[in-house]
C-alpha cells in the first residue's frame, strides 16, 4: 500500500472564483476533522476533498470514504489500514488506501491540493505538518505541537516555501482575526503587528476551576474528561483540566505572532465567549466571540480571505447576560508555570515539555498516573535534562524522544508500574 502521486481532476491555486479547493484533512477521524467535514459538508460545491487519514480508526474512516470519496485515504496502523482496504474494494469505493507514518507526510504534499487541514493530536502531527509547509500549501494548523515542539522550523518554512499559516485553536484564530491584514497568513507571518502591547489568551478553566485542591487526587479520567464547554478528543480534554492546553498555546502564540511570552497573558473566562483579545498601544482592545464550536474558527480559515456560514448558531448576549474573568489559580493548575518557563527557555525545553506532557497523560488515562502526577512528571522530566539549541529537525526529534524517555522513568518510579506495560500504554 505504498503511496503513489497521480494527477487528479481537481482545481489547482488558479482555481476561479467558481472551482472548488482541494481538501487534505489529517486526523480526520477526531474532533476538529469531523467539525472540519461538517462545515466542508455544508458547500459542497466549494471544497474537494482529495484525502483523509487517521491513526487505527478504520470504521470511521470508511464512513467518510463513503460520503467524500477521496482520492487517497490513510491509516498509520497498518492492520487498520488492511481491514479498510478490504472494505473499500467490496463496497468498489475509489479511493486508493495507504499506510504508514510516511504516507500522512505524502498526503500532506499532494500535488493538487490547496489546503491541509493539520489536526493530528500531538507530537505525530509534527512530520506531516511540516510537510504540508514546505510544500507551500495553505496550512490550518490545528495541531499546537508542531509550533510547541519546532516552532522555527516550522514557521522559517511557512516563509521559504510561501506557505500560508492560518490557526485553527479558537484563541490564535481570535487573535488573528483581531490583526490588522497581513498577519499570519502575509508577509508579516511570524512577526508583531505594528502597535501590539500585548496579547490575553482566554481559558474557561476546564472541570475542576472550582473544585477543592485537595480532591484533586481522587480525580478519574472520565471527570477530567467531562468539559463544561466544548467536546473535544481525550487527550486535549484533560490537557484542558490541567490548564496544560493554555500553556502549549501560550508557546504557539508566540510563534505565530511574534512577541515575547512575557507579552502574552492567559485569562480565566469560564463562559467561552470570548476566545482570546488583543491589546494595542493607545488603550484599544479587541475582543473576538463567538458561541463554544469549533466550526466557526474553522469556516473562517477555510474560506479566508472570504466568510461562509458554518452551521454554528447566532450568539444572543442578552441570553448569556455576563461575561467573567479572572486571573488563573497557579497553585492548582502548576502546569502554566511550566509551560512559561519552557517558553522562555526556548530551544529544546518546549519539545521536551510537550512529551512529557504526552507520557503523563496517557499514563492518567490508563489508569496508572493520579492527576496531580501529571504536572509532577513534567517538573521533574525537565529538572532532569539539558535544555540544548532546537535548530534542526534531528535535534527536537532527539529532544522529544529523550523526555519521553524520562518521563516513563518518572511514572514507573512513582507509580511501580512495570515498564513494558507503561511504554505499552503510552505508545496508545
Amino acid at each position: 500500500m505504498a503511496l503513489t502521486l497521480r494527477p487528479a481532476t481537481v482545481a489547482t491555486s488558479s482555481r476561479g472564483a467558481s472551482a472548488s479547493l482541494g481538501l487534505v484533512v489529517l486526523g480526520s477521524t477526531g474532533s476538529i476533522g469531523r467539525s472540519t467535514l461538517d462545515v466542508v459538508q455544508r458547500h459542497p460545491a466549494r471544497f474537494t476533498v482529495l484525502a483523509l487519514t487517521a491513526n487505527r480508526d478504520w470504521a470511521r474512516l470508511l464512513e467518510q470514504v463513503r460520503a467524500f470519496r477521496p482520492r487517497h485515504a490513510v491509516l498509520v496502523d497498518h492492520a487498520a489500514a488492511a481491514q479498510l482496504a478490504a472494505a473499500v474494494r467490496a463496497e468498489g469505493l475509489p479511493t486508493e488506501v495507504h499506510a504508514g507514518a510516511a504516507a500522512l507526510a505524502a498526503v500532506a504534499a499532494l500535488p493538487e491540493a490547496e489546503a491541509v487541514m493539520a489536526a493530528i493530536v500531538g507530537a505525530a502531527g509534527l512530520l506531516p505538518t511540516l510537510a504540508a509547509a514546505r510544500a507551500g500549501k495553505r496550512v490550518l494548523l490545528a495541531n499546537k505541537e508542531a509550533l510547541v515542539m519546532s516552532g522555527r522550523l516550522l514557521m522559517e518554512a511557512v516563509v521559504t516555501h510561501g506557505a500560508t499559516l492560518l490557526p485553527i485553536d479558537s484563541e490564535h484564530n481570535a487573535i488573528f482575526q483581531c490583526l490588522p491584514p497581513g498577519g499570519v497568513g502575509g508577509p508579516a507571518v511570524g512577526r508583531e503587528a505594528p502597535g501590539l502591547r500585548r496579547l490575553l489568551l482566554t481559558a474557561s478553566g476546564g472541570p475542576f476551576l472550582r473544585r477543592a485542591a485537595s480532591s484533586l487526587e481522587a480525580v478519574t479520567p472520565e471527570e477530567a474528561c467531562k468539559h463544561p464547554k466544548w467536546s473535544m478528543g481525550r487527550k486535549i480534554s484533560v490537557d484542558s483540566a490541567t490548564l496544560m492546553n493554555k500553556g502549549l498555546e501560550l508557546i504557539e502564540a508566540h510563534w505565530l505572532f511574534g512577541l515575547p511570552p512575557a507579552r502574552i497573558d492567559i485569562v480565566v473566562h469560564p463562559e467561552s465567549i470570548v476566545h482570546s483579545l488583543v491589546e494595542y498601544v493607545d488603550g484599544s482592545v479587541l475582543a473576538q466571540l463567538g458561541a463554544p464550536d469549533m466550526r466557526t474558527p474553522i469556516a473562517q480559515a477555510l474560506a479566508w480571505p472570504e466568510r461562509i456560514e458554518s452551521g454554528v448558531a447566532s450568539l444572543d448576549l442578552t441570553a448569556i447576560a455576563r461575561l467573567n474573568f479572572e486571573q488563573p489559580d497557579a497553585a492548582r493548575f502548576p502546569a502554566l508555570r511550566l509551560a512559561r518557563a519552557a517558553a522562555e527557555a526556548g530551544g529544546t525545553a518546549p519539545a521536551m515539555l510537550n512529551a512529557a506532557n504526552e507520557v503523563a497523560v496517557a499514563a492518567f488515562l490508563g489508569g496508572a498516573l493520579n492527576f496531580p502526577g501529571i504536572p509532577g512528571v513534567i517538573e521533574d522530566t525537565l529538572a532532569a535534562l539539558a535544555v540544548t539549541p532546537a535548530v534542526t529537525l534531528e535535534q527536537v526529534l532527539a529532544a522529544d524522544a529523550a523526555a519521553r524517555r524520562v518521563a516513563v522513568e518518572q511514572v514507573v518510579a512513582r507509580t511501580g508500574m512495570a515498564r513494558q506495560a507503561l511504554e505499552e500504554l503510552v505508545a496508545c
